[in-house]
């Protein structure tokens, strides 16, 4: 492949080029499974190439480390894959345990979608209009007249988590409900369905109290809510927080 830009020779697909210093990929699809990862590269919607990258097994006495150190190269391998393009979105899907290992290397939006005709479904995405970024600090997009969050830490961890995402304007604190039923899980946090709007509402839930917190988002409709609301819940299940 060549470079869109000055033309120069491109090692692999979509690479960024040295020489000129363009970039010739805008996103990368990344598909896990345990022992692979499958990377295709898109300029805008455009397929420019794919890349498998596979795992190699670790020899340790110690089977639970070295479970750990294979799982951590291999990300890295695909971490350093996807640095080579320097996209400015990754999307992701399958195997939860490298996925996110590679998202904790890496510095770019990233978003999961459907294991199913993953490429096909970011393509259509982005062909449609593309969602506003929010860039301000995560403390700056807590308000509202309530500000106490149930669940201590993990609560505040919650928020955290949902705060940073970048298509969250603003988080609205609701009141507590002390009315429900017990529970022994501890804190777990839920994000609702989209209103019309695009925006979206977070319960969280730790014992019998229960806190709506209303979310702002830069969607536009309830499709990109939506789309939102799976990004959030996904964000909150690798937290562990579901």
């Amino acid at each position: 492949m060549h470079c869109g830009q000055c033309h120069a020779d491109l090692d692999r697909p979509g690479d960024y080029c040295l020489v000129c210093h363009t970039a010739n990929c805008d996103a990368v699809v990344a598909v896990f499974d345990r022992e692979a990862a499958t990377l295709t590269m898109l300029d805008g919607e455009q397929i420019l190439g794919e890349t498998t990258i596979t795992t190699i097994p670790e020899t340790d006495t110690d089977d639970d480390r070295a479970t750990v150190v294979e799982l951590r190269n291999f990300a890295g391998r695909v971490a350093d894959e996807i640095q080579r393009k320097r996209p400015e979105t990754v999307f992701a899907a399958g195997e939860r345990a490298p996925l996110r290992e590679t998202r904790r290397q890496l510095h770019y939006e990233f978003y999961r979608v459907p294991e199913e005709d993953t490429v096909q479904t970011v393509i259509d995405r982005r062909g449609n209009r593309a969602l506003e970024v929010v860039d301000i600090p995560p403390r700056e997009k807590i308000g509202g007249s309530h500000s106490t969050i149930i669940g201590d830490r993990r609560g505040r961890k919650a928020i955290s988590v949902v705060a940073d995402h970048p298509h969250i304007k603003k988080i609205i604190p609701g009141p507590i409900d002390a009315g429900g039923i017990g529970s022994q899980q501890g804190l777990r946090a839920k994000i609702t369905r989209a209103d019309t709007n695009g925006n979206v509402r977070m319960l969280l839930r730790d014992g019998s109290s229960v806190q709506e917190n209303r979310l702002v988002t830069t969607a536009m409709d309830l499709e990109t809510g939506e789309r939102v609301r799976a990004d959030l819940n996904e964000a909150l299940a690798e937290a562990d927080l579901q």
